[in-house]
């Protein structure tokens, strides 16, 4: 009976020593707590602020304007400029079309009297050659023509008859040109002076529509300069500034009626959907890890425990991997040797509600009393 205590206490002892061992044994974080990358939102023009009251940790969705800057000094110099090149093309057009107007009714009128003229010049020939060939048949000489021979020579009455003949033949070659548009007189022009002016109309009208043609392109390149600054202006006299992140408001460095500078910083946020556990270890435990390597995670005050893995070996004094994350590190923890994990249900558990600053403790090893622990 003696027997059976002293080996039931030693097992005892065993136990117990096996359960302190593998505790304080197995690799552990000295401290861990949940992280964030930050995401800093700047004005991208100079002006005033308009924003609503935002409380800390309030959440925002990727694309909610959550501010608005006005500048109501925006510089519009250009645009005007633009503006008033674009009103003196459109006057010059106007002057062209009025002059292609113009040109192409004076060319009516005078295509009009020319075809006038023309009219009344044939009518003119016909009758002048109707009174040669009535004179000619007088003459006593047809309409055919005499042969050489049967012509005198020095008989007054045979000159008379050449010059008729001569007035018939000259009146009928007149009358043909003028029925083909070329007319014949004593002047030296071919054509009368309202059909020279139509020719040189014509020359003119084809210069104004080229240079309509120019104008109105013209009017059009600088109607889309005058689109793009306008998008410039405005660009410039107002913008949104909207969440980049499904986060919260973590910090608020600007306030509502602010004049700001392009370029400074308006809002912070954390962005929810880039949790990590940032934690340190002793070098020993810290020699022993790889990426990717399994892990455990366990908030503080809770029971559940979350699975997760290495993520990043950052080592010691590893103060640079936090100018971007949420929670800056101790100067114990930058003492100790820095270790990240990726913990994907801290993300997916709705009550946790993007839990950044919460502590708890990572584990890189199974321990003895793991199974007591689930059940609390």
């Amino acid at each position: 009976m003696r027997i059976t205590r002293l080996v039931i206490g030693a097992l005892i002892v065993a136990v117990a020593l096996w359960i302190i061992v593998g505790e304080q044994m197995a690799g552990a974080s000295a401290n861990a707590v949940v992280n964030a990358r930050l995401s800093t939102l700047r004005t991208p023009i100079a002006g005033e602020v308009e924003m609503p009251d935002r409380a800390l940790g309030a959440a925002t969705s990727e694309g909610e304007v959550l501010a608005t800057v006005v500048d109501p000094l925006a510089d519009a110099v250009r645009l005007d400029d633009l503006q008033m090149e674009r009103n003196f093309a459109f006057a010059e057009v106007a002057r062209l079309e009025a002059l292609v107007a113009d040109t192409r009714g004076t060319m009516a009128v005078l295509e009009r009297r020319g075809d006038r003229f023309a009219e009344r010049q044939i009518a003119e020939l016909e009758l002048r050659l109707s009174h040669a060939r009535d004179r000619l048949r007088l003459l006593g000489v047809n309409d055919e023509r005499a042969e050489p021979e049967e012509t005198l020579a020095g008989d007054p009455s045979s000159l008379e008859q050449s010059r008729a003949r001569e007035e018939v033949d000259v009146l009928e070659n007149a009358l043909a040109a003028a029925r083909a548009g070329v007319f014949i007189g004593d002047g030296y022009n071919d054509a009368p002076n309202s059909q020279q002016r139509l020719v040189e109309l014509e020359t003119l009208l084809a210069e104004l529509q080229a240079d309509l043609r120019a104008a109105q392109s013209r009017v059009a390149a600088l109607g889309a300069r005058v689109e793009a600054e306008q998008v410039a202006v405005n660009r410039l006299a107002a913008a949104e500034i909207r969440s980049t992140v499904d986060g919260q408001v973590w910090d608020v460095l600007a306030a509502d009626g602010e004049r700001l500078q392009r370029g400074e910083p308006v809002l912070r946020l954390v962005d929810c959907g880039s949790l990590v556990v940032t934690l340190s270890v002793t070098e020993t435990v810290y020699n022993r890890l790889r990426i990717g390597d399994a892990a455990e995670f366990r908030l503080a005050g809770s029971g559940e425990v979350y699975p997760g893995t290495v993520t990043r070996l950052a080592g010691s004094g590893a103060a640079t991997v936090y100018r971007n994350l949420a929670v800056a590190p101790s100067r114990q923890h930058l003492e100790r040797y820095d270790v990240a994990l990726l913990v994907p249900g801290l993300r997916a558990d709705p009550d946790l509600q993007c839990p950044v600053g919460r502590t708890g403790r990572a584990f890189f090893e199974r321990r003895p009393l793991d199974w007591l622990r689930a059940l609390f």
